[in-house]
C-alpha cells in the first residue's frame, strides 16, 4: 500500500532561531529555510532532523504550507512529490510547475471572493496607518492575489488582536463566512473561504487513490489551520509546544 504524508513546514519541520533555541542547543541546529539574501532564518532541531529522515524514508512527503513559491524555493529539504502552497491555493507538480487542473478550479471560484478581500484590506491598511509597526501585505503568486497577512515589527499579539477585533471580525465578509482569519503568533492571515489546505489535500488524496488504489495518509501540522487537512488523513501527528500541541496539553 502506498503511503503519503501531508506535512506543514514552519513550526513543524523547522522554526525561527528563537523558537529553535527553546528546543535544542544552538550548535546542534540545522538551517532549513533562508531569507532572500541567503541568510538562514529557520532551523531544525536534531529531533526534527531525525523525524525527516524517518518519515521521508518510508513515505511520500507532500509539503502543505502557507509559503508562496519564492519562500518555498528557499526551503532546504529535498521534497520530490507535489507541493501545496499559499494555504492550499496553489498545487505544484513534481517538476514544480503549477497544476493546471487545480489552478482551473481556483480560477473558477476565486474572483468573487477577491472583491471582498480587497474591500477588507483597504480597512486593514487604514488601521495600520495608526500603528507603523503593523505590516499588512496581500500575498500574490503566479499573478494572482490569494490572501492577506499582517505581521507586527515587535511581534505584538496584542496589536494584532486590536486589529482583529476593530476591523476584521466585524467586517461583513467575515461575518458571512466568505472570508476567514487565522492568528498564530506574529502571523494574522485573512483568506477567502475557497482557499484552504484541506481542499487541496482532499484533491490530491482523491488523485492518489485513483492512481494507486487504497492508500495510507498521515497529516502533520502545528496550527489550527492545519487541523482540517489533518482530519482528512488516516492518522495525525502534532509537534508538542505548538498551537495545536498546547490545545491537547490543556485538554
Amino acid at each position: 500500500m502506498q503511503s503519503f504524508i501531508f506535512i506543514d513546514l514552519d513550526d513543524t519541520l523547522f522554526q525561527t532561531l528563537r523558537k529553535s533555541e527553546q528546543r535544542a542547543d544552538r550548535n546542534a541546529l540545522q538551517p532549513r529555510a533562508y531569507l532572500k539574501d541567503g541568510s538562514p532564518i529557520s532551523y531544525a532541531t536534531p529531533k526534527q532532523e531525525w523525524l525527516w529522515q524517518w518519515l521521508s524514508g518510508a513515505s511520500r512527503m507532500i509539503p502543505v504550507t502557507a509559503r508562496n513559491f519564492d519562500a518555498f524555493s528557499r526551503v532546504d529539504l529535498p521534497f520530490t512529490e507535489e507541493a501545496i502552497l499559499n494555504h492550499g491555493a496553489v498545487i505544484l507538480d513534481k517538476n514544480r510547475r503549477i497544476d493546471p487542473e487545480w489552478q482551473g478550479c481556483m480560477a473558477d471560484v476565486l474572483p468573487g471572493y477577491q472583491r471582498d478581500l480587497f474591500d477588507l484590506w483597504e480597512q486593514v491598511q487604514c488601521h495600520a496607518r495608526h500603528d507603523p509597526a503593523l505590516n499588512p501585505r496581500l500575498i500574490k503568486d503566479f499573478g494572482v492575489t490569494w490572501y492577506g497577512v499582517v505581521k507586527h515589527a515587535e511581534a505584538s499579539e496584542e496589536a494584532l488582536d486590536r486589529l482583529l477585533n476593530a476591523v476584521i471580525r466585524p467586517h461583513e465578509s467575515v461575518l458571512s463566512g466568505r472570508l476567514y482569519y487565522h492568528l498564530n503568533g506574529n502571523n494574522l492571515a485573512v483568506l477567502p473561504d475557497v482557499v484552504g489546505k484541506a481542499r487541496a489535500v482532499g484533491f490530491l488524496k482523491a488523485r492518489y487513490a485513483s492512481l494507486h488504489g487504497p492508500i495510507l495518509t498521515i497529516g502533520m501540522g502545528d496550527s489550527r489551520t492545519d487541523l482540517p487537512f489533518m482530519s482528512l488523513c488516516d492518522y495525525a501527528m502534532i509537534p508538542k509546544g505548538t498551537q495545536l500541541g498546547m490545545l491537547f496539553h490543556e485538554a
